[in-house]
């Protein structure tokens, strides 16, 4: 393990983005819900803004409004914030790794704690044979390609426009609420399979089943950060390929190039010969500072939200009379 006080490791750092952001994500889910219960209480219960970055839930919905923005120069007003996040992921991932799913996403801060949980209750975690293991993975890139094909290849224009147009739309949000907030008995059980999978596997979730960080790891096989090992100065120990959380043969690559890398450091940190092991930028050869690379994801974020709040593409273009009308007819919509 690298020397250093706590404060100069590169996983303190990444669990503090990590549940700094997830304890945001969940300030504005408790928001969102008690937006929500005004409207469902007619009015009763106090009413709190909505907050636009919910619409970080809506990956699908940001797709199509992807293409119906790529088809019409116009970025469909309903819920702009989806798109804007899915965009400043995405330019995350091409320029920095797929560096959401391991410095800032909800889903994989929990999936990482589940399998260290895992680790500490069995001792261990298990790895499915490699065939399994390669065959399963797949499963993700089929997703992807399911609603790449029906969304940006097969639904014409005036599709897009009527689904965009719809309340099913507008509700989106709320409906995605429901899910955590009315979960049915096959949801939880789902759930509690997934989660099972989780302690016993590293990653399961992400490894396996997300189209989403199958989007971003192609994304980020265009980015011109790479891991790169310096194989003169390296003693062959392989504590970077047994740190590795996705399982990547480190000590035997000079440069990772692979969509499973998300830039989380982990290999760097675990590295005991300093310089042998650096996050680089471009084709140079000399080793960036360990903050460097996630202060440059971080920041790409914020750019990118920023940019959206800066040209008007945030706030929802639903007023309170429409919410009013509509919350309570979420019901409707909930299958």
């Amino acid at each position: 393990m690298a020397q250093g006080n706590w404060w100069q490791r590169v996983s303190a750092w990444r669990a503090l983005a990590q549940w700094g952001f997830f304890l945001w994500v969940v300030y504005l889910g408790v928001n969102f819900g008690l937006f929500v219960r005004h409207f469902e209480s007619g009015g009763a219960a106090p009413l709190v803004s909505r907050p636009p970055g919910v619409e970080g839930f809506l990956p699908i919905g940001a797709l199509v409004s992807l293409k119906h923005w790529l088809a019409s120069g116009t970025i469909n007003p309903v819920h702009p914030a989806a798109l804007v996040i899915f965009l400043a992921i995405v330019g995350m991932s091409l320029l920095a790794k797929k560096s959401f799913c391991s410095w800032l996403c909800p889903v994989g801060t929990l999936s990482e704690a589940a399998w260290k949980l895992g680790r500490r209750l069995m001792g261990r975690n298990f790895r499915p044979w490699p065939w399994l293991d390669v065959t399963l993975r797949a499963a993700k890139y089929l997703l992807l390609f399911f609603f790449v094909k029906i969304i940006l290849l097969d639904m014409p224009a005036y599709a897009l426009a009527a689904f965009l147009n719809t309340p099913y739309w507008a509700l989106s949000d709320v409906k995605m609420l429901h899910f955590f907030t009315r979960m049915s008995t096959t949801t939880m059980a789902v759930l509690a399979v997934l989660t099972l999978f989780s302690l016993i596997y590293a990653n399961f979730w992400c490894r396996y089943l997300c189209p989403y960080g199958a989007l971003l790891g192609l994304a980020s096989l265009l980015s011109p950060f790479k891991i790169r090992r310096d194989p003169e100065g390296c003693t062959g120990c392989r504590s970077c390929s047994r740190a590795c959380p996705a399982g990547m043969p480190v000590h035997g690559k000079q440069t990772i190039r692979s969509p499973e890398c998300s830039g989380c450091l982990t290999c760097v940190d675990s590295c005991p010969q300093k310089g042998v092991l650096a996050m680089e930028l471009g084709g140079g050869r000399l080793g960036l500072p360990a903050w460097v690379f996630p202060a440059a994801a971080v920041a790409l974020f914020a750019v990118g939200v920023g940019a959206g709040m800066a040209s008007g593409h945030w706030q929802s273009s639903l007023g309170y009379a429409q919410y009013r009308m509509l919350i309570p007819m979420a019901f409707m919509f909930s299958h």
